[in-house]
């Protein structure tokens, strides 16, 4: 059924998805949206950066990239290609979700081997994208929810080691960067809870601003650092495709393809909650096909330009439900502000010379909401004991196994790549497996009375 409008919902859109807002309004908003996703969509890359150990240039470049990317996704996403695109306020950046498979693949094939299981995988999620209609009800809030739990578990160290400067560092957890990533955290809280409009949206961005100005006179970035990183970028440079080479490992790829499984339910809801929170009104299937084809389409683009995986951006998503603004204009301007930033070089230098402990400081809240959303999904199934054991038992031998890699010493290496490497694969295959094949709780009267 192509429109299931919801009767109990009398939601109504401010602008709605074809309006054109004046331009003193839409631009405005439209940099509301870049303000909200900006942080994440660079974090991912300078994460990825200093585990590969590539050079400051180099990490610049892959700033660079994101951004561009980014901007030329969400407009692939906002519009529609023949099927391909929601047509809907999608705002499209690099995913979190990815990162822990990107470190683990990153670690023994480098950036090729991520961007070619990416380019791959993203041919994967637009069949997915095709066929989505009849394996929606595969992917119940139980199984999405804690599959975002490991997600936001699995990162969280990752934040902590940027918080103490980042591993490996000569000052790491010093007092100094646990003061400067606390500071970041502080700014963030306080902007977050008690200021509103645009300073309430953009907390992480202004904290990361306050810690990075403080990193000067605090000692931990020098003038002189900052300043031949800056110089010796150009100006103005086009992101070209392929600098780096796509290269191909089964066990990349098939790592990459259940995390394309995850992203895939993530865009669903929050296409999802745009179509109720800014409408009220449920997702069209059309929109749902439209919005993964698309999801997994950017993806491929961005590996053939040097960039990690793309998704919907959730953060986005409550703006558009806070505002009422379902324009598709409002987030195109945004957009064309994220190709921009990407062909000035400069700002991604800028950007590049951050200190870990202030990305530090952001990337903890970042990566801990990414588990409270799943664990709000989770809680939207009834938590009974058949329930709770699929989340328990995905999350034991998920988290487990990533935290133990040793304890599979005897597998291949590939084996150990995909079930040792990252929490999130095992994760979401136990959910997806024990939710198919786990009996429904009939309830537990109804187990008293067969005792009886």
């Amino acid at each position: 059924m192509d429109e299931n409008l919801n009767p109990k919902l009398s939601v109504e859109p401010v602008y709605d998805v074809d309006d054109k807002p004046p331009l003193h309004v839409a631009i405005p908003l439209g940099l509301q949206h870049v303000l909200a996703m900006f942080a994440g969509n660079v974090t991912v890359p300078i994460i990825i950066a200093g585990v590969l150990g590539l050079s400051l240039p180099e990490r610049a470049f892959l700033i660079q990239c994101a951004m561009f990317v980014a901007g030329v996704t969400t407009l692939l996403q906002i519009n529609r290609i023949g099927p391909i695109g929601s047509r809907l306020p999608v705002v499209q950046g690099t995913s979190f979700g990815f990162l822990p498979t990107a470190r683990a693949i990153g670690a023994q094939f480098g950036l090729s081997g991520i961007l070619g299981a990416a380019f791959i995988g993203g041919i994967f999620q637009m069949f997915l994208g095709f066929f989505l209609k009849p394996i929606r009800k595969v992917f119940a809030p139980i199984v999405t929810g804690t599959v975002l739990l490991a997600i936001g578990l699995s990162l969280l160290p990752a934040g902590i080691n940027h918080a103490a400067g980042g591993a490996g560092s000569a000052t790491f957890g010093s007092l100094t960067n646990l003061a400067l990533a606390g500071i970041v955290l502080a700014v963030i809280i306080f902007c977050n809870q008690y200021l509103k409009g645009f300073a309430s949206m953009a907390s992480i961005l202004i904290g990361i601003v306050v810690g990075y100005v403080l990193a000067f006179p605090m000692g931990v970035i020098t003038w002189e650092a900052f300043s031949a990183a800056v110089g010796n970028a150009r100006w103005v440079s086009f992101p070209m495709p392929l600098v780096h080479k796509l290269t191909f490992h089964w066990s990349a790829i098939a790592a990459m393809l259940i995390m394309y499984v995850v992203t895939t339910v993530e865009t669903v809801g929050d296409i999802s909650g745009i179509t109720m929170g800014g409408a009220g009104r449920e997702a069209t299937d059309k929109e749902l096909s439209g919005g993964v084809m698309a999801d997994g389409l950017a993806s491929s683009f961005a590996a053939l330009f040097n960039a990690l995986p793309n998704t919907s951006y959730s953060q986005n998503v409550g703006i558009i439900s806070f505002t009422g603004v379902m324009s598709r204009y409002v987030v195109g301007i945004g957009a064309i502000f994220l190709i921009i930033a990407g062909m000035f070089p400069k700002l991604g230098a800028i950007i590049a010379v951050m200190p870990s402990s202030v990305l530090g400081g952001a990337a903890i809240i970042m990566f801990a909401m990414i588990a409270t959303s799943g664990i709000v999904l989770i809680s939207q199934d009834e938590l009974n004991r058949r329930n709770l054991l699929v989340v328990a038992v995905a999350l034991g031998l998920g988290l487990g196994l990533s935290q133990v890699p040793g304890a599979m010493v005897n597998f291949p290496d590939e084996v150990q790549m995909i079930f040792a490497g990252s929490g999130i694969v095992v994760s979401c295959l136990i959910a997806l497996l024990l939710n198919l094949i786990l009996p429904k709780d009939t309830g537990r009267e109804q187990r008293k009375d067969k005792v009886a």
